[in-house]
């Protein structure tokens, strides 16, 4: 048994820690006046019992439910767990369903030893058999997982016993502890149902009550769950919203006590108004301009280097995240290992630059820019700062499931604009799985062999910090600068606004809301 890694190492050794378990990401309830709203103390004694009441903007989409989009998060972090979760301070995986494990000095096995004294909601024990059929099931491409090459990554399962499980590899992977942090734990049993919403069976906090289709998420708490004398709420309701200002009226009046996905203006205006606005750090989002690289037009580099420098990032910050973020070139956060800040700068706003380019590779038609619900700040920008250099673009407003099929099926017809996540894990997992990124198959129809290289060789390595692995995320750099098949905007952080009457809410690091230790005052 190794011991506790250090940020240099964690990728390649591992240790038993006691195991942490974090506090709720921002569900409450509250449906008391304003006035009360707005009370509370964030030193209070935790009270046992009633109901959170929280609000998101956008329902859940069954099919969708290993994927992290829209309502996802929400299901996925109150009813399921994962083999180890990341710390937010700390870089390093720390102990949650596997209380220890051991990465094989070549790096092509990991054993795992799980706990004994875990359910699922329908009462059988979680064991080994678990591990190995969520993992498969996640590799399998009818869920469109987006670490499913790292899933598929693990090729054979020794069952030792029901609490010990040794996963081969098919070689080293300096991201398999972002995998045990993200595969949450399924149920065999109901696995038919996954992905039509009827049930959803985990070994979380809290089980699932009810869907009412783009209406309302109930969940109660889970009675014989394995950390003692938790979680402290009986149940959490969760209203589906779609209108910003209607959520954040919502919040306001003490209708719901928290909620996520309000515009960024109306969270200054609350917490203005002496309610609690959090930022999700170390689970960033970053926004970007995508480019179907197979567009006549947009073939031409030359044409999307003029779309990067004529991007106002500075004002997109400013004015539509309201300062809660900052301007990139790159896809990584300033927490990341990959973080360059010369990189970083090489297509500041340059209006003259732009124009340049276009004129010599001739002004383009109008082009579209699609988006879904929440980027239509952000779309007008950039429309905006596009026409300043000779580039008029259509804006082409969708829905949130048909943007995600674009998405996920490269059906984008010109440009796009969205937000990406996962350059807050082993940088190498944005290039190997992410829709946007992912070097073999992406949204924009982008082809590099260059490309593939560097994404291959900076995850097929045991460490994913340090001299060598830093280098090897410059070379993945220099790829995206160049190719530019994808335009960064900003880092920005999503936000939950609510009642300071909530207590011990915390997130993972792909904003998930983890309830345990929520209560209220």
């Amino acid at each position: 048994m190794s011991t506790t890694p250090s940020r240099r190492n964690f990728l390649r050794t591992s240790g038993i820690a006691a195991a942490a378990i974090f506090g709720g990401a921002a569900l409450a309830a509250c449906t008391s006046a304003v006035s009360e709203s707005k009370g509370g103390d964030d030193n209070a004694t935790p009270v046992r019992g009633g109901t959170l009441k929280a609000a998101i903007r956008t329902d859940l989409v069954p099919a969708n439910i290993l994927t992290n989009t829209a309502a996802v998060p929400t299901v996925v972090g109150l009813v399921y767990e994962s083999l180890v979760r990341y710390g937010k301070d700390k870089f390093e995986p720390e102990p949650l369903l596997a209380k220890s494990w051991q990465l094989a000095a070549d790096g092509r096995s990991i054993s795992l030893d799980l706990r004994d004294d875990v359910k699922f909601h329908s009462g059988r024990q979680f064991t080994a058999k678990d591990v190995e059929f969520s993992i498969r099931t996640y590799a399998d491409p009818k869920w469109s997982a987006q670490l499913r090459s790292t899933a598929a990554s693990v090729t054979t399962f020794d069952i030792v016993s029901p609490t010990r499980i040794v996963l081969g590899l098919s070689g080293p992977i300096n991201n398999i502890f972002d995998l045990l942090d993200t595969v949450p734990i399924l149920d065999s049993e109901t696995i038919d149902k996954l992905g039509t919403g009827d049930t959803y069976i985990g070994t979380g906090p809290f089980k699932f009550v009810q869907r009412i289709p783009n209406s309302q998420l109930i969940f109660e708490k889970n009675p014989n769950y394995w950390v003692p004398e938790r979680p402290y709420l009986d149940r959490v309701e969760v209203s589906i919203i779609p209108d910003a200002q209607a959520i954040a009226n919502a919040v306001k009046t003490g209708q719901v006590a928290i909620a996520s996905e309000l515009g960024y203006r109306d969270a200054e205006n609350l917490g203005k108004d002496g309610f609690k606005v959090q930022n999700l750090e170390r689970a960033e989002i970053q926004q970007y301009v995508g480019v179907n690289v197979t567009d006549p037009v947009l073939a031409d580099v030359r044409v999307r280097q003029a779309i990067a420098y004529a991007i106002d990032r500075d004002r997109i910050v400013a004015e539509v995240y309201r300062g809660a973020g900052y301007a990139t070139n790159l896809p990584w956060p300033k927490s990341s290992p990959a973080y360059d800040e010369a990189r970083n700068t090489r297509y500041k706003r340059d209006i003259a630059k732009a124009k340049e380019l276009l004129a010599a590779a001739g002004k383009p038609p109008k082009l579209p820019l699609t988006f879904a619900q929440g980027f239509q700040e952000t779309a007008q920008i950039v429309q905006a700062n596009l026409a300043e250099v000779g580039i008029d673009v259509e804006l082409d407003p969708v829905d949130a499931a048909t943007f995600v099929k674009q998405l996920t099926g490269q059906g984008f017809r010109g440009l796009w604009v969205t937000d990406h996540s996962w350059a807050q894990f082993v940088p190498s997992t944005l290039t190997v799985s992410a829709y946007p990124f992912n070097a073999r198959r992406n949204a924009s129809r982008y082809e590099s062999p260059a490309y593939i290289a560097a994404a291959d060789g900076a995850w097929q390595r045991p460490v994913g910090n340090g001299p060598e692995a830093v280098a090897a995320y410059g070379k993945l750099s220099d790829q995206l600068l160049e190719g530019l098949f994808l335009i960064e905007i900003g880092v920005r952080y999503q936000q939950y606004t609510g009642s300071k009457k909530v207590h011990g809410f915390d997130w993972t690091r792909r904003r998930e809301p983890v309830l345990t230790n929520t209560f209220l005052s």
